[in-house]
């Protein structure tokens, strides 16, 4: 008898879950703890996020305005305090602003904003009113301040950086030379051709555009350092020298060469 409620009892203690004691103390305390830590920083916070009373803006302009750049953190700012404040969409406001190519925004304690500034710089006209910045980016497609003195780019759209990146290959080669490139065209059948400052139009065709600039700048440029006033223009495109075409009047003469390959 002893031993069936030995046995009952044994079974009914393996059989019963073991409930965790919990140390409801201890858990009040901690959670008093953590509510006190969260006041606090939510005090401190409160406390630092005042309200944004001074910007500084830093760079070296020539284009962008500094108060047009005011004007944008302002409404970026928004009423938001230096803590609350969305530096991103500071950012993006200031970035919108033409001619701004790189922006960073920092707090400057306890109540203002550091705005640092880069300027985009123009590498080429495009078009009618574009601009490219010397990564071949359009960056302006209606600008109104245009450099005349850069070089006119121009191809198909979408063919910005193509054209952009053929002109910073080639232009310190010309000018190493003593010329210099004013223009650089695509055509839409990918031929392209450049304008030199002396007047005279080099054409290279669709085909092995490296290879052709090559052997104008070791042939038929030494030409056109002499006679640049009676030439028009030079074709590139033969497979062996090329041809020059002469403005009237001028004395005719045409370097051998095969037919044009892609006339």
């Amino acid at each position: 008898m002893l031993m069936r409620r030995k046995n009952r009892r044994r079974h009914a203690e393996q059989g019963e879950p073991r409930w965790l004691a919990i140390h409801w103390r201890g858990l009040v305390l901690s959670l008093g703890s953590l509510a006190v830590i969260a006041g606090v920083v939510l005090a401190l916070a409160w406390a630092l996020d005042q309200p944004i009373e001074s910007v500084v803006i830093a760079g070296s302009f020539q284009r962008v305005v500094p108060a047009d750049v005011d004007r944008a953190v302002r409404q970026g700012v928004r009423g938001r305090g230096l803590v609350s404040v969305d530096l991103d969409r500071v950012r993006a406001a200031v970035k919108a602003i033409a001619w701004v190519d790189r922006v960073s925004v920092e707090r400057s304690w306890p109540r203002g904003l550091t705005v640092t500034i880069a300027e985009q710089i123009a590498a080429a006209r495009w078009g009618a009113n574009g601009l490219l910045n010397t990564r071949g980016e359009l960056f302006a497609s209606d600008a109104r301040h245009i450099p005349l003195e850069l070089p006119q780019l121009s191809g198909p759209d979408g063919s910005e950086t193509t054209v952009a990146l053929r002109y910073l290959a080639i232009h310190g080669r010309l000018l190493e030379a003593g010329v210099r490139l004013t223009a650089l065209r695509l055509d839409a059948r990918g031929a392209w051709e450049f304008d030199l400052d002396n007047g005279v139009t080099v054409r290279l065709g669709r085909k092995q555009f490296d290879e052709r600039f090559e052997t104008f700048m070791a042939t038929a440029l030494k030409i056109v350092a002499q006679r640049a006033t009676d030439i028009a223009y030079i074709d590139m495109r033969y497979a062996n020298g090329f041809a020059i075409g002469w403005r009237e009047g001028a004395a005719h003469h045409t370097n051998d060469g095969d037919e044009a390959r892609d006339a």
